[in-house]
């Protein structure tokens, strides 16, 4: 039997009160997270654009586009918040899966409940804790590095195995849902070496085919069941080698969504550790940017990687996101990294560039094909000076958390920075509808306060 069968069990059987506190509370922590990101995502990069696309894509209306309004076909609205909850790369991550498990999860099951009604945030809690379960699990299994955009591919997982567990699919019916959705799948890194929107709009690809894909084996079609260890499996095709049994044993005792991070900064998690070490020098020592001679660090091989990308002119939104570079020399010179780093002409800011350029990123000797961290951060100052940090704990993970007066306050500015006006209460409302979400009675109220 393929181990996908045991995911769906899992998602199946496991009630809610089987679920830790810990684990339910940080359900909504990490919802309320994605829900501002993709407001504010509302007006990033092409998102108006692929709106207007869906639009094209059939009739009917019964979800909405956070931040805009527009009504789509459930699928096609999914396809949207996807990308705006990740277009700004502002997006919660977990970093031993090396994917953001929230993204394409909570576009699917939104979309999906604004479609059928009644949808409680019960029913949505346990839907996230377990969607993030499948999918984090599988990515934590993988045994060799990233080679296609595995928060899209996961993200499948996780969308499917949410809306399985909303729509009371059985475990064999599940199974089909999650073949079908493995059908379907797609994450070609091409558009991460390219800087592309594209990357983003990936993983809404697969939010739409997780609803389509829960859809049709509601119906009685048939999917795949060698779905992860078949000769064409995720593990043989997507990944290259897997183990498993350590997540099997793992089920219903580790609870994948405590281990989530925050994103204090909208650019990639591998990107963080950089950040992170250049700020707690310059804190901890009080240099200016100015005096900054060279800044070498030392960093897994997947992010090098993934943010190792040298700093060049006329750099697209995405590439310089995903620049540790240009993203650490902002950092230094505004003690913070905000999505107003990515305007015009903060991309063409010639300090920007002359710093970003006296970084050296340069490959460890970590074993672990999947790491992040640490990153090893050492700052050469032209008066002779040198600083260096190794940094294990980087802010906003799980040993190092954003206290909750940032994670508000990363809510309310996003919040405000809508593609459309949307009223302040309505995103205080929100707060406090998430904080108590066992009580709400159909999830549709929350995308109530989410559209102008």
């Amino acid at each position: 039997m393929d181990a996908i069968a045991r995911f769906a069990e899992h998602v199946v059987r496991t009630r809610l009160a089987d679920i830790p506190a810990e684990a339910l509370d940080a359900a909504k922590t990490f919802l309320l997270d994605t829900l501002g990101v993709g407001v504010m995502g509302s007006g990033g990069p092409h998102a108006a654009e692929l709106v207007a696309a869906a639009g094209l894509w059939g009739e009917g209306g019964s979800a909405r586009v956070w931040g805009r309004g527009a009504r789509l076909p459930a699928p096609s609205a999914a396809l949207a918040n996807a990308y705006q909850i990740h277009n700004s790369e502002f997006d919660c991550a977990h970093e031993g899966a090396v994917i953001h498990p929230m993204t394409a999860l909570s576009a699917a099951t939104f979309a999906f409940a604004e479609r059928e009604g009644g949808v409680s945030g019960r029913d949505l809690l346990a839907a996230i804790v377990l969607g993030v379960d499948v999918a984090c699990h599988i990515a934590v299994s993988s045994r060799t590095p990233l080679r296609f955009f595995r928060p899209a591919t996961c993200g499948a997982f996780a969308a499917t195995a949410a809306i399985g567990r909303l729509m009371g699919l059985d475990a064999g019916t599940l199974v089909s849902a999650l073949g079908i959705a493995y059908s379907q799948m797609c994450g070609t890194m091409q558009a991460h070496s390219e800087g592309l929107a594209l990357l983003g709009m990936q993983i809404g690809f697969n939010a739409r085919n997780a609803i389509a894909a829960c859809d049709m084996a509601a119906r009685g079609i048939a999917g795949p069941v060698g779905v992860l260890e078949g000769p064409y499996g995720y593990f043989r095709l997507f990944e290259g080698e897997g183990d498993l049994a350590s997540a099997l044993a793992a089920l219903g005792k580790t609870w994948r969504i405590t281990e989530v991070s925050h994103k204090p900064f909208p650019t990639g998690r591998a990107a963080h550790g950089t950040i992170d070490g250049v700020l707690r020098l310059k804190r901890r020592h009080g240099f200016a940017p100015r005096e900054v001679a060279a800044v070498r660090v030392r960093v897994p091989s997947l992010t090098h990687r993934l943010v190792g990308r040298p700093p060049k002119e006329g750099m697209t939104t995405h590439y310089a996101r995903l620049c540790a570079a240009f993203v650490a020399a902002r950092a230094l010179i505004r003690d913070t990294v905000g999505v107003e780093d990515f305007a015009p002409e903060a991309l063409g800011d010639p300090a920007t560039l002359a710093l970003a350029r006296r970084f050296a990123l340069e490959v460890d000797d970590n074993p672990d094909p999947n790491a992040l961290s640490p990153a090893s951060v050492e700052v050469a100052l032209a008066g002779g000076g040198r600083h260096a940090i190794t940094v294990a704990d980087v802010y906003g993970g799980p040993r190092n958390r954003m206290p909750r007066a940032a994670q508000v306050e990363k809510f309310r500015r996003n919040w405000k920075a809508a593609a459309a006006p949307l009223a302040e209460a309505g995103g205080e409302a929100l707060i406090a509808r998430i904080d108590r979400l066992e009580e709400v009675a159909d999830v549709r109220s929350l995308v109530d306060l989410m559209v102008p």
